[in-house]
């Protein structure tokens, strides 16, 4: 296979799987403050994404793929608000396990690969056009 697809499906992958990864985190900050809707009940778990590579037998490389989502299993943060709906016969509030720092992050660092292949994909276009101007000039 051409170098230059192969390049742009590697990146390609590259894009699906930090696309996802960037839903899911968004998914988390939008959650980070929701409660249970019952008195004492869980709220929102935070979810989790795992990547794995995988060959491409066409390309003869391999691809970065979304192996699977999970939820998790941190234990959630408690505080006493006795007004709050949510709250228990004690007054406390279960609140997702969503650390914010960690969510901004892990967006950033997502949103970081996301523009690195996206710069790929536009570096093997631009090359694919300066050989095409080339061969029309001779």
């Amino acid at each position: 296979m051409d170098p230059l697809k192969t390049a742009t499906a590697i990146a390609s992958s590259g894009l699906e799987a930090q696309g996802t990864r960037m839903r899911i985190v968004a998914e988390n900050l939008a959650n980070a403050r929701s409660t249970g809707a019952t008195a004492g009940s869980d709220p929102y778990s935070r979810k989790t994404i795992h990547f794995a590579q995988e060959f491409d037998r066409v390309m003869g490389s391999n691809k970065v793929k979304v192996k699977s989502t999970g939820v998790d299993s941190a234990p959630f943060t408690v505080e006493h608000d006795p007004g709050n709906p949510a709250a228990d016969t004690d007054g406390k509030v279960k609140y997702p396990n969503v650390n914010m720092a960690v969510e901004m992050a892990d967006m950033r660092e997502a949103g970081r690969s996301y523009s690195a292949n996206l710069q790929m994909i536009k570096q093997a276009r631009s090359m694919v056009a300066m050989t095409i101007d080339l061969l029309r000039s001779s």
